[in-house]
């Protein structure tokens, strides 16, 4: 009410009786303003890595909100980087049908164990004390950090379930995982046989290792292809610790204590990582690979 008394004020009874102009309707991009858009997304500007929204819309004549919305359509991420690495093994089909075939049907009466260790866990605590999380403050901590010291974590991840037996020793080595065999063997009924998948490290197949395997009938070991951890399950469990357990230890056992305690917690109720995809498909994926490497 108070805008058509303003407007009859200053213009009178014809201002209160037509319409002031409006802005009409918003300019809509052309699909080949669009595609120039897409086009100029995947070539990164001069002196610097990839395109920010703000950088491609003052490059581009836009608004910000316009490229965002052209990005997300399109599923261009400039700012993301991903890895991947191809396997060379001559035996990569054979060895991926081998794995998956125990992922999506294991024989009967079989339990299936995903092996690997990682080494290399470090005891890691800040220089000053951490301060804690606060209402609209995060945790906060000093950028530099002392080391105490690292430990190798041996870990099994049970197929059926998702149950991981876990070992900690001062180093990843022959012996070492030989006792963590022995481990899986006793934490398994007498009468069932056991598959083991495990990667290609010289940890795994040394003589000692050999030698044990000879003595276990029962047991049998499964090799994924070279430069193919993704086809290791434990692998992704292996990537749940550094967001589980303590980050600010001061020695290596306290470092110890904190894995065998997320190892107790997780085992109460394990999660089962369930693997969907056939033997099948994973081969023509790679395929389109070394195109893409190509284009």
């Amino acid at each position: 009410m108070h805008y058509w008394v303003r407007r009859y004020v200053a213009q009178g009874v014809s201002g209160g009786l037509t319409d002031a102009p409006r802005p009409g309707r918003r300019t809509r991009l052309t699909p080949e303003r669009i595609a120039a858009v897409v086009t100029a997304a995947l070539t990164p500007p001069a002196g610097a890595t990839h395109w920010s929204t703000r950088t491609m819309a003052r490059a581009q004549d836009v608004s910000e909100k316009t490229i965002r919305n052209i990005w997300h359509q399109h599923g261009l991420q400039p700012h993301r980087t991903t890895r991947f690495k191809l396997s060379t093994d001559p035996q990569f089909v054979t060895k991926l049908r081998d794995v998956v075939g125990l992922y999506l049907d294991p024989p009967a009466q079989a339990v299936v164990f995903c092996v690997d260790e990682t080494s290399g866990i470090q005891a890691l605590d800040r220089t000053q004390p951490v301060l804690p999380l606060r209402p609209g403050l995060p945790e906060r901590q000093t950028h530099d950090y002392r080391r105490h010291g690292t430990t190798c974590l041996f870990a099994a991840l049970r197929r059926f379930d998702g149950l991981v037996l876990g070992d900690c020793r001062p180093k990843r080595d022959t012996a070492g995982f030989v006792r963590f065999l022995d481990q899986i063997d006793r934490a398994t009924a007498a009468d069932q046989t056991i598959h083991v998948i495990l990667d290609n490290l010289s940890t795994h197949k040394s003589p000692p290792v050999h030698a044990w395997l000879a003595a276990q009938p029962r047991v049998t070991f499964h090799f994924i292809p070279t430069s193919s951890s993704w086809l290791n399950l434990v692998e992704r469990w292996f990537g749940e610790i550094p967001r589980r357990r303590p980050r600010h230890l001061r020695s290596v056992p306290a470092l110890i204590a904190a894995i065998e305690d997320y190892l107790r917690h997780y085992n109460t109720a394990p999660k089962r990582f369930v693997w969907t995809k056939s033997a099948d498909l994973i081969p023509e994926k790679l395929a389109r690979c070394p195109k893409a490497l190509n284009a």
